[in-house]
């Protein structure tokens, strides 16, 4: 069975699905099978394509008009088709001329493939090179600590003292993973009181 996805950015009425419906449905998808979302491709919470995903089953065809209605990003889309092709169902753009039944389609699928993984290395490339110039300015990268060095040896005094975890969370008004994490960090080891 084809199955339809068609979206457009605009909630309001500036914009409409109705070049990609007719495209759809001429391209043989029946219109009781055409999920919609009005929102940006750049949201996660698109309830349209999460009901399309989940009626999808091994041996349908999910049919888009044009790749960027399916997907916020290359890796994005190529998780969606290589998720649904683990499932059995194939995947057709229209405008791109792709189909996952056809050997083109799959040279097509494993050529955006190879480009997704070139932008996430150049993307860890990116990250690398920034973290070192921002240490270079003496600058350390990640988020900075929620228990300054002055807490700290406070904490460390309450705990060697007796305090509970419990409490000193309460009284540094600190969540008790971030007290543990740093406990960590520091080197700081339990004593029989925890």
């Amino acid at each position: 069975m084809l199955v339809g996805y068609m979206r457009v950015s605009s909630a309001d009425d500036r914009q409409s699905v109705g070049l990609q419906r007719d495209a759809l449905v001429a391209a043989g998808v029946d219109e009781r099978h055409l999920h919609t979302d009005k929102a940006s491709g750049a949201r996660d919470d698109r309830p349209g394509l999460k009901a399309c995903l989940e009626y999808l089953k091994a041996g349908d065809m999910l049919v888009v008009w044009k790749l960027d209605r399916l997907g916020r990003s290359l890796p994005h889309l190529l998780g969606i088709v290589t998720d649904l092709k683990a499932r059995g169902v194939a995947f057709r753009s229209l405008t791109e001329q792709m189909d996952t039944t056809t050997p083109h389609g799959e040279l097509l699928f494993s050529i955006f493939g190879a480009l997704a993984q070139y932008e996430r290395a150049l993307t860890r490339e990116r990250v690398i090179a920034g973290l070192a110039a921002a240490k270079r300015r003496g600058r350390q990268g990640g988020r900075p600590p929620t228990i300054d060095p002055e807490q700290i040896e406070q904490i460390r005094a309450a705990l060697d003292s007796g305090a509970s975890k419990a409490s000193v969370c309460r009284s540094f008004k600190v969540a008790r993973s971030t007290l543990l994490d740093t406990l960590e960090r520091v080197g700081w080891t339990a004593s029989a009181k925890a």
